[in-house]
């Protein structure tokens, strides 16, 4: 049986991959590429790169085509155009940067290390209004979360 990370690690030899001050060079670029964040809508709405168009990563294949109600015109269009996939901390972008690669885009770039990464190299993100987003509110936001109950049983204390 694969596991999460096996899944993640698989599809990331067939994609590239770039960290955080490659894209930021990449905007500065006259020919930007389209930031794709595929975390869900809370997510998104509590702090994102300026600029990044939110299609989560359960809708992805539906926004990407014609038809559907899902579908996202901006993405449809972008096949030919060069598409960082980003997400909290670089493994839902690898799986979402695979799929949009089987899907006929022909530059999918997922960002290593994700927003954590992003934040931890001080670029800027925005909050639903568009305002800047503090470090520290940033710093706390992406601080592993993970319950008790999440950890597997073998590792969990006492």
């Amino acid at each position: 049986m694969k596991r999460y990370t096996d899944l993640v690690n698989e599809q990331a030899q067939a994609i590239e991959e770039i960290f955080p001050w490659d894209l930021e060079e990449k905007l500065k670029g006259e020919e930007k590429p389209l930031v794709l964040d595929v975390r869900e809508p809370h997510e998104y709405n509590a702090m994102h790169i300026e600029g990044s168009l939110n299609v989560p990563r359960g809708i992805l294949e539906s926004a990407c085509e014609w038809d559907y109600e899902e579908t996202v015109p901006e993405l449809v269009q972008a096949r030919q155009r060069e598409v960082v996939v980003v997400c909290r901390s670089g493994n839902r972008s690898v799986l979402a940067a695979y799929t949009l690669k089987l899907l006929g885009y022909e530059r999918p770039i997922s960002l290593k290390t994700g927003l954590r990464g992003w934040n931890d190299y001080e670029l800027p993100l925005m909050d639903r209004q568009c305002r800047p987003v503090d470090i520290e509110v940033a710093d706390e936001y992406f601080a592993n979360q993970v319950r008790e109950d999440q950890l597997d049983p073998a590792r969990r204390k006492g």
